[in-house]
């Protein structure tokens, strides 16, 4: 079971590395592994277990926060009923197209890999078609927006080493331009 322990933070240096394309078929260890983090967000989005397991709650986990260093990400965007309005594995995932309206987050972003607030927006395009393929090497076509596609693109930041906290502006961390809507 992946617990905070397992989560490597800032500083690490394979947070900052451009992660190895997975091939299929996965090895018996790379599913383990897709497993084991999808677990991780399920038990960190129940308050029970969370707080049994002292488990900072996430909505995304890529491989490379668990200092494994391929394209495979595990995303679990809860609806406002706690119920799964998409949750799936992201192996090898690519954004196909993005739209020119951006988005951010009212309250700003975190990662559990970052243990310090980092205040400020993070603009992401608003809507992305995402191509990906699930642990079968089956590919997959989604088309996202807002929230979800604001979820995927800080996880696929991961996999090429970028941080949320790179897209904020240094000099004025709450300025955006006018194509940005505030989610939130």
């Amino acid at each position: 079971m992946i617990t905070m322990d397992n989560i490597i933070r800032e500083g690490n240096p394979t947070l900052r590395a451009r992660a190895k394309a997975v091939s299929f078929p996965m090895s018996d260890d790379q599913k383990q592994l897709a497993h084991d983090m999808m677990e991780f967000l399920e038990n960190s989005q129940n308050p029970e277990l969370a707080e049994k397991y002292k488990l900072r709650a996430g909505v995304g986990l890529a491989a490379p926060q668990v200092d494994v260093s391929i394209r495979m990400t595990a995303v679990l965007v809860p609806d406002e009923n706690d119920e799964p309005l998409f949750k799936h594995i992201l192996v090898n995932p690519t954004i196909l197209s993005e739209s020119v309206k951006m988005a951010a987050l009212s309250e700003g972003e975190g990662c559990l890999s970052v243990d310090r607030e980092v205040p400020g927006y993070v603009p992401r395009h608003d809507r992305i078609t995402l191509r990906w393929y699930d642990l079968d090497g089956n590919k997959h076509i989604t088309k996202l927006r807002d929230y979800p596609a604001i979820v995927c693109q800080h996880e696929i930041d991961h996999l090429n080493g970028i941080l949320f906290f790179d897209h904020i502006n240094k000099k004025n961390p709450f300025n955006v331009d006018e194509n940005t809507v505030i989610l939130g």
